[in-house]
């Protein structure tokens, strides 16, 4: 019998209502004669309700204890659509993530997973019974507690159970109808994407389409799963992503398959950099060492007269406290001048394979860019994508010159966020 992995995001089962239909929807696939495993998320806004109690309680709450206490809510959404399914005439089991088979590593708040031993989930699917796993949660191998994975982990927790069980797809559901060509709150003739490669999803997602997980997508490539981004609004077809479009399907690769932004990076420049071997080196350890993640890198020329250069840098914007201060500590080692700090920037990325085979994008892309005034800051490119820093003011006027510039628009609107949110 085929096996489905569903993964319902919080917006899908925000309240009671929400919860029945998904149930609904499940018992259909179980109807159709699937084995269905489900993973949830906590409802709606639950995660940061629960965060903001942590808070009030604690400033500094263990890593150890918030993860306990946020992965209620998954454990919460969990019971309760399993009740929905018994509701409805079908066996349901609800797992929490370790007894799910998910093992982890020790860090809490983003562990990675490990490996995943699901022998009680298949027990119960080859009993006759609808698993609902909580997403979001594992434990760790070494010291046995509860983690947590980390942004976007129920994504990640239905890949890598749809890998273990070899399930023969991996369906993705949220509050809008699959992955478009461009946020459709910035622009509303943004088009849905049929079917998209992993290598361009995994650019889409580190670029801040926020629809996918980054790792989630990394998984799936990994482990050749297929992934299905739908809504559980709506019985719309939704966004396959697959290895790649094959050419008997008569489908020609489009030039550009969409535009992402990205609000949530800031720029730190170092000024005056001695042009000496190895500095560049001692900065970027300090910052490996302070577990910050780097994005796009621009050097300046170094200036004949006084052999300093100025190195720009992007980081999350939650991490540019902690790499300011990581970086002042050798500033006195390394020599440099100053440091700039500007989190009023964001990053407008073109994806898409097609530009592997189609000269003058970059030149098309910035002199859209430059006809709508919005003015750059730093270039990034890897094979398949371009990314410009810009002042965060321009990200919209940016999006949306590049999605016409590239032909994106849609006949009519069809993009729509059902929840609000886009998860």
């Amino acid at each position: 019998m085929a096996l489905i992995v569903q993964k319902y995001g919080g917006s899908s089962v925000a309240d009671a209502e929400a919860i029945k239909r998904v149930a609904q929807r499940i018992v259909a696939q179980k109807k159709a004669g699937y084995d269905v495993v489900v993973v949830v998320s906590a409802m709606g806004d639950t995660t940061d309700e629960l965060l903001d109690l942590a808070e009030q309680v604690s400033p500094l709450p263990p890593g150890r204890e918030l993860d306990m206490l946020l992965t209620s809510g998954e454990r919460m959404s969990m019971a309760l659509v399993a009740m929905a399914i018994g509701n409805l005439g079908y066996e349901a089991r609800s797992f929490t993530g370790s007894q799910a088979g998910v093992i982890t590593t020790s860090l809490h708040g983003n562990a990675k997973i490990i490996d995943v031993t699901p022998g009680r989930i298949q027990e119960a699917l080859d009993e006759g019974s609808i698993c609902i796993v909580a997403g979001f949660q594992g434990v760790s191998e070494d010291s046995k507690d509860i983690t947590t994975l980390g942004r976007g982990g129920s994504d990640t927790t239905a890949v890598a159970l749809a890998a273990a069980l070899n399930a023969d797809a991996c369906e993705i559901y949220s509050d809008v109808d699959g992955v478009f060509t461009a946020d459709p709150r910035i622009a509303p003739s943004a088009q849905r994407i049929p079917r998209i490669s992993y290598e361009e999803m995994l650019e889409m997602a580190a670029c801040g389409t926020k629809i996918l997980h980054l790792r989630c997508v990394e998984y799936a490539r990994r482990y050749g799963i297929p992934l299905h981004v739908r809504s559980s609004f709506s019985q719309k077809p939704g966004t396959w992503v697959v290895t790649e479009v094959e050419e008997s399907e008569g489908m020609e690769q489009p030039i550009i398959s969409g535009v992402a932004h990205d609000r949530s990076e800031a720029k730190i420049t170092v000024v005056g950099v001695p042009d000496r071997i190895g500095e560049a080196a001692t900065l970027f350890s300090v910052l490996s060492d302070a577990e910050i993640n780097i994005d796009m890198i621009v050097q300046n020329v170094s200036a004949a007269s006084t052999s300093r250069t100025d190195i720009s840098f992007t980081v999350p914007m939650e991490a540019g406290q902690t790499a300011l201060t990581a970086l002042k500590k050798v500033q006195e080692k390394v020599g440099f001048e100053s440091l700039r700090y500007d989190d009023q920037i964001g990053k407008v990325s073109l994806i898409g394979a097609g530009m592997r085979s189609y000269p003058g994008v970059t030149a098309r892309f910035f002199d859209a860019l430059a006809k709508s005034g919005t003015n750059i800051e730093m270039i990034s490119t890897s094979e398949i994508r371009i990314s410009v820093v810009v002042e965060q003011d321009q990200v919209d006027t940016a999006v949306a010159a590049a999605h016409s510039e590239f032909q994106l628009d849609a006949a009519q609107v069809e993009a729509v966020v059902y929840g609000g949110t886009g998860r």
